[in-house]
């Protein structure tokens, strides 16, 4: 595993201790943000040979997509701020670099795919029954945040230090894998061969019609067969995934264009440019014609899911993409007035899976048991706020009910934080940095230096 530079680790404390206020707990705060990066890098992170990161979950031993860039994004906001010295820096950037190199590879593997092994040695939780069998995926639950988080991770660390170690021989077939894919799932039913299917399980843990999903009709959305939380989708078009989709492609467009469009091998770079772009405005298009619903005052709200036959459901799962996160992922304005009626909705009764109890109040999942609210969704309500004593409060509440293991968990009992699920979840830890140092002015956006 890997281990951070005491220079850097010093520096981070010092500039969260001196940018977060005069709170009452800002020196328990400093010191968890330190052990938290520790911990992700010593624990979960693995420095490969052939010059690629490979993460760990936590208490699970495979990679996925989505997690792993979760994972090492506040690494991004220590580079973007210059925190620490230079040399710390370029660790953090081949770190980064590093991630992004194994995001292709399995991109290329099968883009389907949610989680990976290390190595191809046909690890995974539970048999599934699916169209590709390949020993290097964990499990092939296809999610639209796996085709995203990588291009995202890699424009904004390109635009932040223009660094381009990352655009390997990999890049280029990956950009295909990802485009090829989204253009065959919004055609799902006409077009895709996926299916999943797994026995003696919770019925969120397969798709229904024989493993292709319930019922939709094309829209200009993507279909996808399973929700960030891993578990399956009620209606097929996801809401948010749909706006984080949009988001990656577009900046996959520009990365085509600047970046791989100099290489000798990318002479369909500029093509394949154009049409992350057209995807993009496709699916905005869509998701103002199919995304929108009627809120409780008549005002109008994103939906979570629809299936493009007139059918959505209204929720919000702590998972990101969230409706709750979409200006975290800097897919909507925090300011936006559909933005802030969706998010009054989502922290409300009106949302099945927010929960209130005498410890937490929050956004918890059906993918945990009721009355857990997940410390993920409460970083995120407090990265979508611009009130400094909010962000302050919910990471003092965070600290207050992590049932005494001086961790984040995955879900934790509004009304007895030692009942907890994941004892383990580095996911939530690199939440909780994100929070305290973005109330620190350690920011996700920098300047473009390119």
């Amino acid at each position: 595993m890997v281990q951070l530079p005491d220079t850097l680790l010093d520096a981070v404390h010092e500039r969260v201790l001196s940018g977060i206020g005069d709170a009452p707990q800002r020196e328990e705060v400093a010191r968890r943000v330190v052990s938290y990066l520790r911990n992700t890098a010593e624990t979960t992170v693995s420095a490969e040979a052939d010059g690629s990161t490979f993460v760990i979950t936590g208490d699970i031993p495979a990679m996925w997509l989505r997690d792993s860039a979760a994972q090492l994004t506040p690494l991004l906001r220590l580079v973007i701020a210059e925190v620490g010295t230079e040399e710390d820096r370029a660790v953090l950037v081949d770190l980064l670099a590093g991630l992004l190199r194994r995001h292709w590879q399995y991109l290329v593997i099968d883009p389907y795919a949610n989680a990976f092994n290390r190595t191809p040695d046909a690890s995974h939780w539970d048999s599934d029954d699916t169209d590709l069998d390949d020993p290097w995926a964990w499990e092939r639950k296809f999610e639209l945040d796996s085709l995203s988080y990588g291009p995202d991770l890699a424009w904004r660390l390109w635009q932040a230090t223009g660094d381009t170690s990352w655009a390997d021989g990999q890049f280029l077939p990956a950009a295909r894998a990802i485009l090829a894919t989204v253009a065959t799932e919004q055609h799902h039913e006409e077009r895709s061969g996926y299916f999943f299917r797994r026995t003696d399980c919770p019925a969120q843990d397969t798709l229904v019609r024989d493993g292709k999903g319930s019922l939709t009709a094309p829209n200009g959305l993507v279909w996808s067969g399973f929700r960030p939380s891993d578990d399956a989708c009620e209606l097929g078009y996801n809401i948010p995934g749909n706006h984080f989709l949009a988001l990656a492609l577009d900046r996959l467009g520009d990365l085509l264009e600047h970046v791989a469009g100099a290489g000798d091998d990318a002479d369909d770079a500029p093509q394949l440019a154009a049409e992350a772009r057209r995807l993009a405005a496709e699916i905005r298009a869509a998701l103002e014609q199919h995304g929108l619903v009627d809120g409780p005052g008549g005002e109008r709200i994103w939906a979570y899911e629809v299936d493009g036959l007139g059918g959505h459901v209204f929720l919000d799962d702590a998972n990101v993409p969230s409706l709750l996160g979409l200006p975290y992922l800097e897919c909507v304005a925090a300011d936006d007035p559909t933005y802030l009626a969706t998010r009054a909705a989502v922290l409300s009764p009106q949302n099945p899976y927010y929960y209130a109890g005498s410890q937490l109040a929050g956004v918890g999942s059906p993918h945990t048991p009721t009355d857990h609210v997940w410390p993920i969704a409460k970083n995120v309500e407090g990265l979508t706020s611009d009130d400094a004593a909010e962000k302050r409060a919910i990471l003092e509440q965070l600290i207050r009910t992590d049932g005494g293991t001086g961790m984040m968990h995955e879900g934790v009992h509004v009304d007895d934080p030692s009942v907890f699920t994941r004892a383990w979840f580095s996911w939530s830890n690199s939440m909780f940095c994100e929070l305290a140092l973005d109330l620190a002015g350690v920011h996700r956006e920098a300047a473009a230096r390119v």
